[in-house]
């Protein structure tokens, strides 16, 4: 029998560029309805990621260091597009499909799920045309949202629906970054930023790849750092060179940048690689040139995901071949506290919503 669904639904809007004033808890939201090729799922958790603050403050618009407002209305998505107000943010979902639209099978009715968060563009040929949910289009920070059917990815496992609401965004970025970068068993690899939710999930990742795990994190959070698999740890307030010498690291997997940048192309060994997915520390670096071409780096970014990164995922999880790093979770109406605590980076793994039950 299908689900009843209700006419309006619980759901956080986001109304501009700004602080947590911005964030508008309504319970009197219409429940979208799923178009052709689309799903209605009813969320039942939601994680909290950088670029939920990213997107909210308008740090990815070029303009972000500008007193002007109105400048990064222009370009203040992560792709440096401007945001369609309001809209509802949230790129982790973990429910259950309860509707289905046009030219979508009804097996797909109460399949538990969860949402890629870098999605294939619809409107563009490029196959770097991407697109996030929570940013271009409607996200999980409500009880119900639509997504493509081609996007939702059914899951087996006995996780908690917090548990798999920490792995869309997380761990398809880690598991990206590796995949592109080309990890594979007996490498030397550095993550910078190894507490968080994408660090946490790359240190996994590298070593479900049998590659050797060298991690920077608090020093407070160096034990829990240690618990999900690296070998060996360092404070952010260490010299990397200092402790582990120069040419020492076949890949560097970095989320922070910062001042400290230099370094880690100093830490490379000749024909190491380089990949980046986060800028926590800052995004202005200082590159001598020199360093590149006379070591022969490679340097790369990452942002688009082809499918077979977020099937790979999926099968981890179902082999339980990674476990998920839930630090806690928030009923939806505490986001603006939740969001707070993210900030502050006093915690090891992610941070997830709970959205109200539906009644």
């Amino acid at each position: 029998m299908a689900e009843l669904i209700p006419a309006t639904m619980t759901a956080v809007l986001l109304t501009g560029h700004g602080g947590p004033e911005v964030l508008e808890y309504r319970e009197d939201i219409p429940v979208p309805a799923p178009g052709p090729g689309e799903v209605l799922i009813k969320v039942a958790a939601a994680g909290i990621n950088n670029t939920d603050i990213n997107t909210r403050t308008a740090w990815y618009s070029k303009a972000a260091d500008s007193t002007s407002n109105s400048s990064k209305e222009t370009d203040g998505g992560w792709a440096g597009n401007a945001l369609q107000f309001p809209r509802i943010q949230g790129a982790d979902i973990c429910g259950h499909v309860v509707a289905v639209g046009e030219g979508v099978p009804d097996a797909r009715l109460g399949q538990r799920v969860l949402s890629s968060t870098m999605q294939q563009d619809p409107s563009s040929d490029s196959p770097f045309g991407c697109r996030v949910i929570g940013s271009e289009f409607d996200g999980g920070f409500a009880q119900f949202a639509v997504n493509p059917s081609s996007e939702t990815f059914s899951v087996e496992s006995d996780w908690s629906d917090a548990e798999l609401a920490s792995l869309p965004c997380a761990y398809s970025t880690a598991e990206n970054m590796l995949h592109r970068i080309g990890v594979s068993a007996g490498d030397v690899v550095l993550i910078t930023g190894a507490s968080g939710g994408v660090g946490s999930a790359a240190v996994q990742l590298t070593k479900r790849r049998s590659a050797k795990v060298i991690a920077v994190a608090g020093a407070a959070k160096a034990a829990a750092v240690a618990d999900l698999g690296a070998d060996q740890v360092f404070s952010r307030d260490e010299s990397l060179l200092g402790g582990l010498g120069p040419n020492s690291i076949d890949v560097v997997v970095d989320l922070v940048a910062g001042s400290q940048w230099p370094e880690l192309l100093d830490l490379l060994a000749v024909g190491g690689r380089y990949i980046a997915a986060g800028a926590i520390a800052g995004p202005i670096v200082e590159l001598d040139v020199r360093t590149l071409y006379l070591k022969d780096l490679t340097l790369k970014g990452s942002t688009y995901q082809e499918r077979a990164v977020f099937e790979n995922l999926v099968g981890y999880v179902e082999r339980e071949e990674i476990r998920p790093v839930v630090h806690r979770t928030y009923p939806l109406k505490e986001i603006r506290r939740a969001q707070a605590d993210f900030e502050a980076k006093n915690y090891v793994g992610k941070l997830v919503l709970i959205p109200p039950p539906v009644v």
